[in-house]
């Protein structure tokens, strides 16, 4: 007998309509192909790190979000006024975000995840070398992608 459930969340995504930083609330696919057609560049950090449980992520990407926009404002200061990082995951500087893009209290350093900007980081990573893989379990070590776009 088959039973019909309700989820959570919408296109897979628990953070969708959630976060300012998010989709919907983050530039159409075609403003986004516009958005990358003025870079020629791209630096990829690939972070590794296995959490003992689900609840540690939120903390660990808060602090390497934060090192990310040190970079990015290095890079900028030295000459590169386009620079823009991509967060490895959805941006979680704030410990509850305002919900929309416009309540951002924290605008000026709120970046989206690549994937929020449609970018298949899977084939773009696994193009360039890099390993990646959907995880099974949270014993496993996570391999992360964060794009600092440079011109």
């Amino acid at each position: 007998m088959a039973h019909w459930v309700r989820f959570k969340c919408t296109f897979g995504c628990s953070s969708y309509g959630k976060k300012g930083s998010c989709p919907p609330q983050v530039p159409s696919v075609e403003e986004c192909r516009a958005f990358f057609s003025e870079y020629s560049e791209a630096v990829v950090f690939h972070i590794t790190r296995k959490v003992d449980c689900p609840e540690d992520r939120v903390p660990w990407s808060r602090e390497v979000s934060k090192e990310l926009l040190k970079i990015e404002r290095a890079v900028f200061w030295s000459g590169y006024h386009k620079a823009f990082m991509l967060f490895m995951d959805e941006c979680r500087l704030c410990a509850k975000c305002a919900g929309a893009r416009v309540s951002c209290i924290n605008k000026e350093d709120s970046r989206p995840g690549p994937e929020s900007l449609a970018v298949d980081v899977f084939s773009t990573v696994r193009s360039i070398g890099y390993p990646i893989e959907v995880l099974h379990s949270y014993d496993q070590e996570m391999n992360r992608y964060a794009f600092l776009m440079v011109e």
